[in-house]
């Protein structure tokens, strides 16, 4: 969870900042604002759960910071502290629905036990967010996109342990078609629903998923997505066994009938292809493939055909090396950096072929193909020459001699992969460094104007909170520190080279209040202002 301290009293935040072990209470970030507007910019900037603050502060107070909170983020929880015991600002922060109003000088315990009280509120408040109820609710409000997704993994060949597809299909009340044989249907939409919009075509693909349940409903449970080529795949299941050869006529009669209902009230042509029987859910993507490639092959740009794959007799001697292509593929592993992965990936890859294929030539060049693709793409993607990542390395590929044996190519693979990661993780570190520059450079160049993170992240561009957590990760301190640390040698160099006055001074380095400019100070070098001036005089 993370914390706001708001007051304009710097010494109150100081000292409840660091005085405390708010990691030991459960607060891993606690934030500091020295006023209304300051508390404001961070909220909009971090996601923070509690704040607390003083009510009577110039500018902005504490109340009305409140108000804006409950306008914006009704989740965050707010206390309040006040020098005051007038009641009527009690009655305002139960209407703003404070969880608590603490009279100063607080106790670090009550304020402390106040905080536990409100983390545990918030805590118990989430609890029921993702309990059971509601996550009963949210799963059938979005229960048709949730099957879909899981028949698009399960098309594409991604991996799934039988433990968690098991969990999945009870979840998704999918578990009948469990070790059940059954049939895909792929409907292609033909060209009139090409020309129309992206929405009224939504709207038709449902419509045609309703025409399909009252077609085939009686007999067949199905379950549909559509899949990346746009086709609208079902996987059809019997509801009870019956004679496959009448299965079969009543199948085809029935698509008639769809393609029929189609053009009639939709206006528009569908082809529809049928695969034979499998069993779920190994067959899946097989079928698939096989399903994909007959539509590729025999029907193509016919319009309105029907074909089942039974009709389909070429056969096939050579196969692509399906664990190059499963999901996740190898670019979108090395376009997120994903390294480990990739490599695991790859390890997986050779393997089959060893397994398959070790003595083609055919396979070692596909996987030759797709690797240095891969490894190009990643390279200009990143704006550098592939040479230069590679060095001799590229000279096998530029020469276009290929390797002859699998043991060659998986060395060569795992060496360039190895290079390349190397690569990226000195640039990634190279462009870190020069953003901590950039940010210093800043902050030292106008600590007497706006530093806030916000004017620090428009400065370099980026989002303030990648900003703040990339300079912790680097540095490991917190920005906050490095310009209260910069502030505070402002203020030394002009109470020792200016004849400036102290409340002149404070109001330069952004302190609205000399109190609170002398109260950081003295944090700083053990004496107030006026006594460090005074050493110079």
């Amino acid at each position: 969870m993370q914390l706001l301290l708001v007051d304009d009293e710097a010494h109150v935040v100081d000292r409840f900042s660091t005085t405390i072990d708010w990691k030991a209470e459960g607060m891993e970030q606690v934030y500091k604002a020295y006023s209304g507007f300051e508390a404001m910019d961070l909220l909009k900037q971090f996601s923070i759960d509690i704040v607390i603050t003083d009510i009577k502060m110039p500018g902005m107070s504490g109340l009305q910071l409140i108000a804006e909170i409950r306008r914006h983020w009704p989740k965050t929880k707010c206390i309040l502290l006040s020098g005051y015991s007038d009641f009527n600002y009690a009655k305002e922060a139960i209407i703003y629905q404070t969880e608590d109003y603490l009279l100063k000088p607080v106790k670090e315990k009550d304020l402390v036990d106040t905080v536990k009280r409100v983390k545990d509120k918030l805590l118990a408040e989430w609890e029921e967010v993702v309990s059971v109820q509601r996550l009963t609710y949210t799963l059938r409000e979005n229960l048709p996109l949730l099957r879909a997704n899981l028949l698009n993994e399960l098309l594409q060949g991604r991996s799934i342990a039988e433990s968690r597809l098991h969990d999945r299909m009870n979840m998704l009340e999918l578990s009948d078609f469990e070790g059940r044989s059954f049939v895909l249907m792929m409907i292609r939409l033909e060209e009139y629903f090409l020309k129309v919009d992206p929405e009224s075509v939504s709207w038709m693909e449902y419509a045609i998923s309703n025409m399909v349940e009252e077609l085939y409903g009686s007999r067949y449970k199905f379950w549909y997505a559509k899949d990346a080529h746009d086709y609208l795949v079902f996987v059809m299941a019997p509801r009870q066994e019956g004679d496959g050869k009448e299965d079969s006529l009543w199948f085809e009669r029935t698509a008639s009938s769809l393609q029929s209902a189609v053009s009639t009230y939709l206006k528009g042509k569908i082809s529809i292809l049928v695969s034979g029987s499998g069993q779920f859910p190994q067959d899946v993507r097989e079928m698939y493939g096989r399903s994909i490639a007959a539509f590729r092959k025999r029907i193509a740009n016919e319009q309105e055909l029907f074909m089942r794959l039974e009709d389909e007799h070429a056969t096939v001697d050579i196969h692509p090396l399906q664990s190059l292509y499963d999901p996740p593929s190898l670019i979108h592993l090395l376009e997120a950096a994903r390294w480990d992965h990739a490599k695991t990936k790859l390890q997986t890859v050779f393997e089959d072929l060893e397994q398959r294929y070790p003595e083609s030539q055919e396979h070692i060049l596909e996987i030759y193909f797709h690797i240095a693709s891969a490894y190009a793409y990643i390279a200009h993607r990143n704006g550098r020459h592939l040479s230069d990542m590679l060095g001799s390395d590229y000279d096998k590929m530029s020469e276009g001699n290929p390797f002859r044996s699998v043991n060659q190519l998986k060395e060569w693979t795992f060496r360039t992969l190895e290079r390349m990661k190397q690569d990226t993780d000195r640039e990634t570190k190279d462009t870190r460094a020069s953003l901590i520059h950039d940010i210093q450079s800043f902050v030292d160049e106008n600590i007497t104007n706006d530093v806030s993170l916000q004017s620090i992240a428009d400065h370099v561009y980026l989002h303030p909170v990648y900003v703040s957590k990339v300079y912790k990760l680097e540095t490991g301190d917190n920005l906050s520190d490095y310009i209260q640390t910069v502030r505070m040698q402002k203020a030394e160099y002009l109470l020792k080279s200016s004849t400036e006055k102290i409340y002149e001074i404070a109001s330069r380095l952004g302190y609205q209040r000399p109190h609170s400019f002398n109260h950081a100070f003295k944090k700083h070098k053990g004496m107030t202002p006026q006594e460090y001036r005074d050493q110079f005089t």
